[in-house]
């Protein structure tokens, strides 16, 4: 695919919302990423349907954040207002609204170079000019989980629980409204 150079803040990354013609390179993307995931972790992962359809179809409903280097998507996120069925809210912090990520995807031969972090950061921006109050999400609680990952994006579990039969934890990243009446 395409290397980078790891110097921290300064990835030569861009952003911008995906678009129809995106599909295709987020299919590609998702399926690399599963294909990764199924050679480290084997049965004990969480994966979903990839597809065109499944992938327009979250396109048409959300908010799909990119990060390209050289013209090339190498990292995206969905960003959606609804509430998914997997999330339970008595755990989380309570918000006027929230956005829940999604398909948090960066290329494996890249990931832990920093491209996840900026386009995390780049949701919360996102998220801040939205506006929601918090962003919220569930992630699978086993070895190939992104817990680790969340955490040191500053996110916060907030609770666990076994949705049908898959462990679960839920984060969430409350944002700080400085300049917004509530």
């Amino acid at each position: 695919m395409v290397e980078i150079e790891r110097t921290g803040r300064d990835l030569g990354l861009s952003f911008r919302f995906a678009t129809e013609e995106d599909i295709p390179a987020l299919v590609k993307l998702r399926l690399a990423i599963d294909r990764d995931q199924a050679r480290r972790f084997g049965r004990d992962r969480w994966s979903t349907t990839i597809s065109e359809r499944s992938v327009a179809r979250g396109l048409k409903s959300s908010r799909v954040l990119v990060a390209q280097h050289q013209g090339q998507i190498i990292g995206a996120l969905r960003m959606d207002t609804k509430k998914p069925w997997a999330i339970d809210l008595k755990y989380f912090t309570p918000a006027v609204k929230a956005v829940y990520l999604h398909d948090v995807n960066v290329e494996p031969r890249l990931q832990r170079s920093g491209v996840g972090r900026e386009l995390i950061e780049r949701a919360k921006a996102v998220a801040q000019a939205w506006p929601v109050d918090a962003i919220r999400l569930d992630a699978y609680d086993g070895p190939s989980g992104a817990g680790p990952f969340y955490a040191k994006c500053g996110f916060i579990e907030v609770g666990r629980a076994i949705y049908r039969r898959v462990p679960l934890f839920y984060i969430e990243f409350v944002l700080q409204h400085s300049h917004r009446e509530r």
